[in-house]
């Protein structure tokens, strides 16, 4: 018997004896009892299948997320620093540096639950009963203008949100159509000769570069086109355009500025600066700023200011959620940048 067994206890030996049979080839644990597995099987799937009873909308998650989650995330889900962006990036994934967020990429909502509810938040993952998670949900949607503040998430509403890349993902079927056309024996034989290159590779630089004939060299080179002028900004200092670039980053979760801008949880304001209240076509504003725009308020940098300051104090009962800025410099500033994009 060797020395470790000699220093157990009888009873000690005894127990390990009657160990299950996987767990004797290490001498530890035991099997995990059902309600134990019970307690961490919180998977939800894409039907809805796991999601627990409860309910939640954007209104009441948006106290929950301002005080759990934004401190990461933002007050409007557009992230902070280097932690992840949950809303905007609609139509951007076709560009090069497109932006994945849960509106623009997730094809799930469960994945968001799911996550959520395991995870989140930072540092006190496992906290947040059911009812605090579908609203936390519901105010992301919200922030990606896939619901109205008032509807109501709960697994009898999941499968009526629809995810605007649902379609955005194939199976992985490789396993059946590619493994067996490279897991067999290489082919060896009848290679051929020369290699012709076709294409280039876009991104890196790493076609092999073929020699220059002579004839070539003496062809002449196309004048390449030259960009059209940039239009002239008004005269405004480009520092405060650069800072009230910088301020935008809080307000870029609803409202969009420049070409191909649109409305979102709040209108796009090119042209703002200068217009009469409420003037974008197809957005729905709330009654108070329209009751406003016919008494004919007009955005200048006096009511612009005023307004961003304290939007529900300026406009009470207005539909933005917004707290306000608190510094002058910042306000001053976003309107400088904002004056920077015009109606056209």
């Amino acid at each position: 018997m060797s020395k470790f067994l000699k220093s157990l206890s009888v009873g000690a030996v005894a127990t390990m004896m009657a160990l299950p049979a996987v767990a004797q080839t290490y001498g530890l644990g035991r099997a995990a009892l059902p309600e134990e597995i019970a307690a961490w099987n919180l998977d939800v799937h894409p039907d809805g299948t796991g999601l627990p009873d409860g309910q939640g909308d954007a209104i009441v998650g948006e106290e929950i997320f301002a005080a759990k989650c934004a401190a990461c995330h933002g007050d409007f889900a557009e992230g902070i620093g280097n932690w992840p962006k949950l809303a905007g990036g609609m139509d951007t994934l076709d560009h090069e540096d497109p932006l994945k967020t849960v509106g623009s990429y997730w094809p799930y909502l469960s994945t968001s639950f799911d996550y959520i509810r395991r995870s989140m938040p930072y540092g006190n993952a496992g906290t947040l009963t059911a009812d605090e998670t579908y609203a936390i949900v519901a105010y992301i949607l919200y922030s990606n203008d896939l619901i109205e503040d008032d509807f109501v998430l709960s697994k009898d509403t999941f499968l009526d949100v629809e995810m605007p890349n649902a379609d955005g993902f194939i199976l992985d079927d490789r396993m059946e159509t590619e493994v067996a056309i490279w897991s067999g024996e290489p082919c060896m034989t009848d290679c051929k000769d020369s290699v012709e290159v076709t294409m280039r590779a876009l991104v890196l630089d790493v076609t092999p570069e073929e020699e220059t004939t002579e004839a070539a060299a003496e062809e002449p080179v196309a004048a390449e086109p030259q960009p059209a002028p940039e239009p002239e900004v008004a005269a405004v200092d480009p520092a405060l355009i650069a800072a009230g670039e910088k301020v935008f980053r809080k307000c870029k979760a609803c409202h969009q500025v420049g070409d191909g801008a649109k409305n979102r949880s709040g209108p796009i304001l090119n042209g703002v600066v200068g217009a009469t209240a409420g003037h974008i076509d197809g957005f729905k504003y709330s009654k108070a700023l329209i009751e406003k725009a016919e008494e004919g308020l007009v955005w200048n940098d006096e009511t612009l200011a005023a307004f961003l300051a304290g939007p529900k104090k300026y406009i009470k009962k207005t539909k933005m959620g917004f707290a306000g800025l608190k510094k002058d410099a910042d306000i001053e500033a976003v309107i400088a940048y904002l004056a920077t994009f015009t109606a056209d």
